[in-house]
């Protein structure tokens, strides 16, 4: 039996915030098809910290135990992802690490927001100006701030607080995101979801 722990950047330094992280995810992933060999999750704050962690848990993880990094990839992909991660953070490839090891949100989070136009229909209700959204074919090719820009820009007349914005909102609406949205729409979304699938399948 595996055991799959995902290092995950986010939540800030805030214990409030790491929870929603983690919970955030959590449902995502059991709703992805995982109820009942769930990996666990640590939500782990800032990138740096991210690595940092699965590097420690590479170190001591038996043959039995599989911890894997998943972080922002910050810009748009076009190399393997260690290769990635090296190019843009400096990060060397830990020593055993596979390239499965290494997940990608492509090139943020909100990528994987606002692929699903009914989570954010329903977390938005009426005041949500889906014209003011990208279209989503092509998502995972645009920057970070071009799709922060734009969720803020869609969610403005929601109310003062009720926009979209990092943390508690963010990783509210990641727990209404249909897996099957993102799986169609986002290739490395996809490939998070396979990688889980190969590990997890001895498990339950």
């Amino acid at each position: 039996m595996v055991s799959v722990r995902i290092y995950i950047e986010g939540g800030g330094d805030s214990k409030d915030l790491q929870s929603r992280c983690r919970e955030g995810f959590r449902k995502l992933i059991e709703k992805t098809g995982f109820e009942g060999r769930m990996p666990s999750t640590v939500a782990c704050g800032g990138r740096n910290n991210a690595y940092d962690m699965f590097k420690i848990a590479l170190r001591s993880a038996d043959v039995n135990e599989f911890p894997m990094l998943l972080v922002d990839s910050e810009e748009p992909v076009t190399m393997a992802p260690w290769d990635h991660l090296k190019s843009r953070d400096g990060w060397d490839r830990p020593a055993g690490a596979e390239d499965d090891q290494a997940q990608m949100m492509v090139t943020c989070m909100e990528t994987w927001i606002m692929a699903d136009r009914g989570a954010l229909r329903k977390v938005f209700g009426v005041h949500l100006r889906e014209s003011a959204l990208f279209p989503v074919e092509g998502l995972e090719r645009r920057s970070r701030q071009d799709l922060l820009a734009a969720l803020k820009n869609a969610t403005e007349d929601c109310g003062r607080g009720k926009g979209y914005d990092k943390g508690r909102r963010s990783f509210q609406i990641l727990s209404e995101l249909d897996p099957e949205m993102l799986k169609e729409n986002l290739s490395y979304f996809r490939r998070f979801s396979e990688t889980l699938d190969r590990y997890l399948r001895q498990i339950g």
